[in-house]
């Protein structure tokens, strides 16, 4: 049989039962539509509640500190202190997946210009990885680069709070880091150094960066330094000390308050943290508490791909029901068909036509209607949806997209439609072809 003749003799015989043809084909378009919705929701709801935990821009990054807190097997939490140095830090370099690694160091200084001051919490690193680390971008100035460390870059609110007393009076200040100079010094007290008359260390900063305005706590009150510039201040202050102290303070620079590690990307977050701890040191990060809800939104992404699947099921069942019918209906065309010489295969090709061709239409009707569907939700049940991410620890964003669909999900969906069509189509086909053609031609059907 042609081909050609093949798709006449299909169409025809869909034509003349043009009422069970419609019931079927509206069987695999909510088949096609329950699937599609379901998995563009679970997508959308994913999509949402990653972009959701990516906006703090921490979901990468691992930490390790010198002070940590475990607890025991009686929920006691005990600290536990780990050396950090630069041979951990050269360790963790080497380990795959990891795109940077940068010591930190903490530091409260005291911040003078002229008679006004201040305090401020100081985070040293090195300034190489910066970028990695996504540092925001400045108002003004220039973040320190390896060639040109000596730069001090202020959070947008850490020059708000300048400060002096004039009797009873309290005045503050904005700096203006064009016009104002900044001086500071390093709040590590030794025995030696009080009263002893000697001149305090101060440091002029004359380059700068100022942060812009931003969400983020430490970008607007922390001020940023290079690790290696520290270093080389810490070493002058050191040589101000007694030597016993100053001992002390050399010693000081050979151990962080912690390392922070920058991953390639979240998925392989948990892996490092594991080959972190086998080498015997605690670790922390965001990821080992989004984890629970990600396997949440996993697991809800499988529900609704369930619940569609169910929907495609019905199809089938309708499909091959509606082709058993037709058998029945045509047990004489059967044996007409096999004693004109027609081959078996052709018959089974007939029917197996006819299915995929109620499953390819319902499929493209079912992707048509997906569409608009899913327009109306985000239009209209937006807040419903959104209302969904509360399952997975997110919350809803006015004006998300909950229902998205990827470029690849119809023409998945309507491969599956004329699978399903044709896969339903198979039995029948195969018990059409078993029909004797002796037995067909009393039938009076």
């Amino acid at each position: 049989m042609k081909i050609s003749d093949l798709i006449k003799m299909g169409l025809r015989n869909l034509g003349r039962r043009k009422a069970r043809t419609a019931l079927t084909v509206i069987g695999v378009v909510i088949g096609t539509i329950s699937i599609m919705l379901m998995v563009a929701i679970g997508q959308g709801l994913n999509y949402n509640f990653e972009q959701q935990i990516m906006q703090n821009g921490r979901m990468t990054i691992i930490t390790i500190r010198k002070n940590s807190w475990v607890a025991d097997d009686d929920g006691v939490y005990q600290e536990r202190k780990q050396k950090l140095d630069d041979g951990l830090v050269k360790q963790v370099k080497e380990m795959d997946h990891v795109r940077a690694v940068s010591p930190v160091i903490e530091k409260s200084l005291q911040l003078k210009s002229g008679k006004y001051q201040t305090w401020g919490q100081m985070r040293i690193m090195d300034c190489s990885t910066w970028e990695d680390f996504g540092f925001p971008a400045l108002e003004s100035g220039v973040y320190p680069t390896p060639e040109n460390n000596e730069v001090i870059v202020y959070g947008f609110e850490s020059l708000n709070n300048f400060y002096y007393y004039q009797g009873r009076n309290y005045k503050t200040k904005v700096i203006d880091l064009e016009k104002d100079r900044i001086s500071f010094k390093f709040d590590d007290y030794y025995e030696d150094n009080q009263g002893s008359g000697k001149k305090e260390f101060n440091y002029v900063v004359r380059n700068y960066g100022k942060i812009a305005a931003c969400d983020d706590w430490e970008y607007s009150y922390y001020c940023y330094m290079d690790l290696d510039f520290y270093k080389k201040l810490y070493k002058e202050y050191a040589y101000t000390l007694g030597a016993a102290n100053r001992k002390k303070a050399l010693k000081a620079l050979e151990e962080y308050e912690s390392i922070q590690i920058n991953v390639d990307s979240m998925k392989n977050v948990t892996k490092v943290q594991e080959e972190i701890e086998a080498l015997g040191y605690l670790t922390e990060s965001d990821m080992q508490y989004i984890q629970p809800m990600l396997d949440t939104s996993a697991m809800l992404q499988k529900v609704f791909l369930a619940i569609g699947a169910v929907a495609f099921l019905v199809a089938a069942i309708n499909i091959a029901n509606t082709m058993i019918m037709s058998i029945y209906e045509r047990t004489k065309e059967i044996g007409i068909m096999k004693v004109l010489g027609c081959y078996i295969r052709d018959i089974k090709k007939l029917f197996l036509f006819e299915a995929g061709i109620i499953g390819f239409i319902g499929g493209l009707m079912g992707v048509g209607l997906s569409y608009l569907f899913s327009h109306l939700l985000n239009k209209y049940g937006g807040k419903f949806l959104g209302s969904l991410t509360s399952l997975i620890g997110g919350s809803a964003q006015e004006g998300a997209a909950y229902c998205m669909i990827p470029f690849w999900l119809p023409f998945a969906a309507l491969v599956v439609a004329i699978m399903v069509g044709v896969f339903s189509g198979y039995l029948p086909a195969r018990r059409a072809t078993k029909i004797s053609a002796i037995e067909a031609m009393k039938s009076e059907g």
